[in-house]
């Protein structure tokens, strides 16, 4: 990893001692594992924790699970000053899911000074492919960065 704060607050969620964040709590997914430039989610769905009115699983909480792995995967290419913001996502729904062990694999596809392209495969316990989804990441630097930092607490 390039950044030594970055690798240190990805290894202590990988590892627990720091918490996840809230949102990852309440959907109950969970870090797994982390790259350069790679990050590995997995959470196991419910459907009366999970589903949307059509009893399978709400296309939110997929779209959820594949935005955070694809944000820890491109947080791990950033320097020490960087942070990012992502400006678009995009996923495809590919398979109903009820209950099953899914895994989000993201992977940046392309790291440039201002701008990174991550892809995410989210499949189940069987390989099947559940979803796949795109993001767009925007590189920030200086006063941009600040209080967006991996870890950081932003006070209102």
């Amino acid at each position: 990893m390039s950044d030594a704060r970055a690798k240190t607050f990805l290894e202590q969620v990988a590892d627990g001692t720091a918490p996840p964040p809230a949102l990852a709590i309440t959907l109950g997914f969970k870090p797994v594992a982390f790259g350069e430039g790679t990050a590995v989610f997995i959470m196991d769905t419910d459907p009366a924790r999970h589903g949307n009115v059509m009893g399978t699983l709400h296309g939110g909480v997929l779209a959820t699970l594949a935005d955070s792995a694809m944000g820890f995967a491109f947080a791990t290419t950033l320097a020490s000053d960087e942070s990012f913001a992502t400006l678009e996502m995009k996923i495809s729904f590919l398979r109903p899911v009820w209950r099953a062990t899914l895994t989000a694999s993201a992977t940046v596809v392309q790291r440039g000074r201002t701008t990174g392209l991550v892809e995410c495969r989210v499949t189940d316990e069987r390989d099947r492919l559940i979803a796949h989804a795109t993001s767009t990441c925007l590189v920030l630097r200086g006063s941009q960065a600040e209080g967006r930092g991996l870890g950081d607490a932003k006070a209102d």
